[in-house]
């Protein structure tokens, strides 16, 4: 019998990347089993998704929107994982991936046991705008073959356990951590300059709008303009990060896995997430995954 996986998002006004995310976990998932939180209940959103379980929320800009938002996320996750084997949460602009050679996603997840947490290794995909002119008008991998190794992104997000997750996904009260070989948390941000531009004029417009303090927001910094930088600068800051010889990222996981351990008395759990300035070029057989 084919596993009950389910996938839920949250978003406001991210089209470009919910048209990816519709993509990836619509046909893999069939979108009976996509979940999406419609903050503002955007009709385009609402149009774009049919077919997927629709949860529409008022719009207002609020203060501690982050910690809101993972409030109702950890809810929904814990009241799904009643009815499916696995549920993947995370940000719209992140998708979980298996290495084409591994097989299919479905089928991995099929074998894997209940009531646990898996985390996949994050990979944050960067436009290499020097090498790469050609514009997402399909599939993502192809025009974009370029990675850096984000811990950060190694987002404890496939959840099927009965814990909590910390606000932005980061840790969870799990006290174990699994993270398979080939298994890989995608992160868009940075996959296209223009859709970044976009994404950013409108994060920092409502950073603004709320009138809110980074501290009080809850949120990353970079939703705010004065921690915004110059666009160009970032993408080429990104491309000049040091190329690696193929795509073994087998020290960079058991350096994960070996300082997992608890994060202070909070009871949540944690790894060390260091900065790592290099970039891969993903092998060939990555093209056309997502």
């Amino acid at each position: 019998m084919a596993p009950r996986l389910a996938a839920v998002t949250m978003l406001r006004d991210d089209l470009f990347y919910l048209d990816i995310w519709l993509a990836h976990y619509g046909e893999m998932l069939g979108r009976e089993n996509c979940y999406i939180v419609n903050h503002g209940h955007n009709p385009e959103v609402t149009r774009r998704a049919e077919g997927c379980n629709i949860i529409g929320i008022p719009g207002f800009h609020h203060k501690n929107f982050d910690m809101k938002r993972w409030r109702l996320l950890n809810n929904i996750v814990q009241g799904l994982n009643a009815y499916h084997d696995h549920v993947i949460v995370g940000d719209v602009d992140e998708l979980v991936v298996l290495d084409p050679a591994q097989g299919s996603l479905v089928d991995f997840l099929g074998r894997q046991k209940q009531r646990q947490v898996i985390t996949p290794t994050g990979l944050e995909v960067i436009h290499r705008v020097d090498i790469e002119p050609e514009p997402i008008a399909g599939k993502v991998l192809g025009p974009r073959m370029h990675v850096r190794l984000a811990p950060h992104y190694s987002k404890p997000c496939i959840v099927s356990a009965g814990v909590k997750i910390a606000r932005g996904g980061h840790f969870t009260q799990y006290e174990k951590i699994n993270a398979p070989e080939g298994l890989y948390l995608f992160h868009l941000k940075y996959c296209d300059f223009d859709a970044y531009c976009s994404a950013m004029d409108r994060r920092n417009a409502i950073t603004e709008e709320i009138g809110a303090s980074k501290k009080e927001a809850a949120i990353g910094g970079h939703w705010f303009a004065d921690a915004r930088g110059e666009d160009r600068a970032v993408f080429d800051t990104l491309g000049a990060y040091e190329m690696q010889e193929g795509f073994d990222l087998s020290r960079y996981r058991k350096a994960m896995i070996d300082s997992f351990e608890p994060r202070g008395d909070t009871g949540f759990y944690h790894f060390e997430r260091p900065d790592y300035a290099l970039q891969f070029r993903l092998p060939e057989r990555f093209k056309g995954a997502f």
